[in-house]
């Protein structure tokens, strides 16, 4: 790992051990620099951009790691062309530089390009395809304008009706006359960019404590519970920062958000010819919004994603009601050969968006995803709105905030837009890593040492016991959930979930942790 302002790095690898002597440690370290409340993608990016700058910093989570809607995500990479469409300029600028970041810079062993297809049928079928083609277009110049080569993402164009089909088996072939072909960036794993980001954090010196809450907080501190033990410890902070998204108004009542929810379906991806691109189906009535297919790992495809007002107490998981299942199903079925049932959903999941609120009563969809930095009279900053693929750039716009406010900071730049996070490899040079594809997928130039572990008893879907034994001695998870959940996400369809435990108790046996019960 690279210095960074004179740091000397330190093990990325989180584990129950380090959890424990850091813990013992911060009840005696007097004040730290910055103390970060929330282990999603957003308190995670602004661990690791505080550390880098060299600011003493703690994380406090009181679940795991991507335990809300960090891992609830559509697992794309955005370039922006949505906020295009409703003239949000600068969000879908930003929205392309950072995508260009993790693409090219910071994570590209774990982001891929993604073929987006746009079936074109009779009636309409030419006004759609110029329609559309002209707003991927408007997309495509963006990705020139933040340097992004054609290697990377290749510009959008049309196809014909044979290929629109051998790309995506499934369609419907009567009226079909054609599809429009774009790209945009994936991620293999969104909880899994998370524990990247965590890790790369904990390399520079960050404390990243996971199961400890944060019960009571001022712009000076907080009194924290750890949820392991049962002990309490009180700790001194320069600057205190709310990351904990849709939950920001627990630590701040001041913070004032309009959440929406966006339920994805998990269904075979045979069900979907196999295909390997993803299937963007506009939603009837609207001219910009639409409901995907998104291919994923151990066979499955997500398909998402709705956008509904929620209100009332956040839930720290929230579960997809029955008409949106029947919507996405409805929507998805317009260009299907075989239309999905419910008996095809293997599960559902959804996430929980901080949108902050507007000043008039706009519908959720309709509202920015800009995020702010917002000050309670407390002292307490609170990062709210934003998306997953801006995360590098609100953590930076938020420990800027924290250093202008204490002169006694050093005003050194963010490093975080050059920084490679932890398993990072050329895109060009990822053939040359000596693991399997698979594996290099998920783990980059870490992969050798995942395959160098001790075999045991493998999970389903092809998920080894090194991957499962590397969650437990590098990555932090302390319960088979973790393991299950957010390390590997077999989780997500029970059946998977129930026949891949034993596998994950072993991998605690075998790292000599006794896993929590949770």
């Amino acid at each position: 790992m690279t210095r960074i302002l004179g740091r000397t790095p330190q093990s990325s690898a989180l584990s129950a051990a380090r959890r424990t002597r850091e813990l013992d440690a911060l009840a005696d370290a007097g004040e730290v620099d910055v103390l970060v409340i929330g282990g999603g993608i957003t308190g995670a990016g602004i661990a690791l951009d505080a550390a880098a700058r060299g600011l003493r910093t703690v994380l406090v989570e009181r679940h795991d790691l991507a335990h809300g809607t960090s891992r609830f995500s559509s697992k794309l990479v955005h370039g922006g062309l949505r906020y295009l469409a409703s003239r949000q300029i600068g969000i879908a600028r930003e929205s392309a530089a950072e995508r260009h970041i993790l693409l090219t810079r910071t994570a590209p062993h774990l982001t891929r390009a993604l073929a987006q297809i746009v079936p074109l049928y009779d009636p309409g079928a030419l006004a759609k395809g110029a329609y559309i083609g002209f707003g991927y277009e408007l997309g495509d110049g963006l990705r020139r304008a933040v340097g992004t080569s054609g290697s990377v993402l290749h510009s959008p164009g049309v196809v014909g009706p044979e290929t629109a089909r051998r790309l995506a088996p499934a369609l419907r072939g009567t009226h079909l006359r054609g599809a429009v072909r774009g790209w945009d960036g994936q991620l293999v794993d969104d909880a899994r960019l998370v524990v990247a980001v965590a890790r790369t954090a904990a390399g520079y010196g960050a404390s990243i404590l996971t199961r400890v809450e944060a019960v009571s907080v001022d712009g000076h501190g907080a009194r924290l519970h750890d949820l392991v033990t049962g002990h309490t410890l009180g700790v001194q902070a320069r600057a205190v920062v709310n990351a904990t998204g849709v939950w920001a108004g627990e630590l701040d009542p001041d913070v004032r958000l309009r959440p929406s929810r966006g339920t994805h379906l998990v269904v075979p991806t045979e069900r979907l010819g196999g295909s390997d691109v993803s299937l963007t189906v506009p939603i009837p009535g609207s001219s910009s919004r639409f409901v995907f297919t998104l291919p994923a790992v151990h066979g499955r495809t997500y398909i998402g994603l709705t956008d509904v007002p929620v209100d009332g107490p956040m839930p720290d998981v929230v579960e997809a009601s029955a008409d949106e299942i029947d919507h996405l199903l409805a929507v998805v079925n317009t260009v299907l050969a075989s239309p999905l049932t419910r008996d095809d959903v293997l599960a559902t999941y959804a996430g929980l968006r901080p949108l902050l609120a507007a000043a008039h009563d706009d519908e959720t969809s309709d509202l920015s995803r800009r995020h702010e930095i917002l000050e309670s009279g407390s002292g307490v900053l609170s990062v709210v709105g934003g998306k997953l693929t801006t995360y590098r750039r609100m953590a930076e716009d938020a420990v800027d905030a924290v250093i202008r406010r204490d002169p006694a900071f050093p005003s050194h730049p963010s490093p975080t837009r050059t920084l490679p996070l932890i398993g990072a490899w050329p895109r060009p040079r990822l053939g040359e890593i000596d693991a399997a594809p698979r594996l290099v997928r998920r783990y980059g130039a870490e992969a050798p040492y995942v395959a160098a572990l001790a075999d045991g008893p493998w999970a389903v879907r092809g998920v080894t016991a090194q991957e499962l034994e590397w969650g437990v001695r590098a990555e932090g998870a302390l319960s088979v959930d973790d393991l299950l959940d957010r390390r590997t996400r077999l989780g997500l369809v029970p059946a998977d979930r129930e026949a891949s435990r034993d596998a994950a108790a072993a991998a605690f046996a075998r790292a000599r942790v006794d896993p929590l019960q949770v």
